[in-house]
């Protein structure tokens, strides 16, 4: 008989609140490994919280976050054991203004892998390589750098240390549909290639047709459904239908069709 694998990251009973307000209530999800997971849900719905509360960079009120089986430990800080193994782009890049983009990427592999400023600065040009970028952009400061330019070096920075577990927060927030096309598909190319697992929080509904092997929407303070994008959009949701198959996403579909046909 055939058993599927365990999740590679489990949560189980997440609540958050701040103050009265509720965000997350009794909360389970599941990331299996290999897979690209797009997280959706309205405004509120607390997306950027269970990132958050998963990398330990917020303590929920209750739950169980579990790494291969094993509890994590975030009170207090984020968990060691998924520390060294995450990468994280944030939605806003959150590179260091007063840095290069070498120096923003040679940060953590100085500090956290304790590597000399050689050796981090050409581990530094190689991600920046990865992701796209010229050699030439590595003396650059983030203010020299487009919208594109900016997602792409946090993404160098996040896959600095060489993770497993990548954490996306809005990667193709405020880009133009050809950058944000292109991001896509350097997402799928380094998940493919470096054998990544994606947690992706978008509202993009372009990058859930390009790039997700499932979505998960929230909403009411839990995931009120997980799937295939077929799955989840066909779920009898005022929301989800509005969401999925209002004008953005029937043109959203229709695009995904139209590159299938083509591919």
């Amino acid at each position: 008989m055939d058993t599927a694998p365990a999740p590679l990251v489990e949560v189980r009973g997440l609540s958050n609140r701040f103050g009265g307000h509720r965000v997350h209530e009794d909360l389970d999800m599941d990331l299996n490994r290999g897979e690209i997971l797009g997280v959706v849900g309205g405004s509120g719905s607390g997306k950027s919280v269970l990132l958050r509360s998963i990398i330990g960079l917020h303590e929920p009120n209750n739950g169980r976050i579990s790494l291969e089986g094993t509890a994590l430990d975030h009170r207090g800080a984020p968990d060691p054991r998924l520390t060294r193994r995450t990468g994280v782009l944030f939605q806003r890049g959150a590179l260091y203004s007063s840095l290069t983009l070498c120096e923003n990427i040679s940060l953590p592999l100085r500090e956290k892998a304790g590597l000399g400023k050689a050796d981090a600065e050409a581990l530094a040009l190689t991600r920046i390589r990865l992701t796209g970028l010229e050699a030439k952009t590595a003396r650059l400061y983030p203010e020299a750098l487009s919208g594109g330019m900016v997602k792409r070096a946090a993404l160098a920075r996040a896959l600095a240390l060489d993770p497993d577990l990548l954490f996306l927060d809005e990667p193709t927030a405020g880009l133009d549909p050809i950058s944000a096309a292109a991001f896509d598909e350097l997402i799928l190319t380094l998940r493919d290639a470096l054998g990544l697992t994606v947690f992706l929080v978008t509202h993009d509904l372009d990058t859930l047709h390009r790039v997700c092997d499932r979505v998960a929407v929230l909403g009411q303070g839990h995931v009120m459904t997980i799937g295939t994008l077929d799955e989840v959009a066909n779920m009898d949701d005022e929301w989800i239908r509005a969401y999925f198959h209002g004008a953005r996403g029937r043109a959203a579909l229709r695009q995904s069709s139209t590159n299938r046909e083509s591919a």
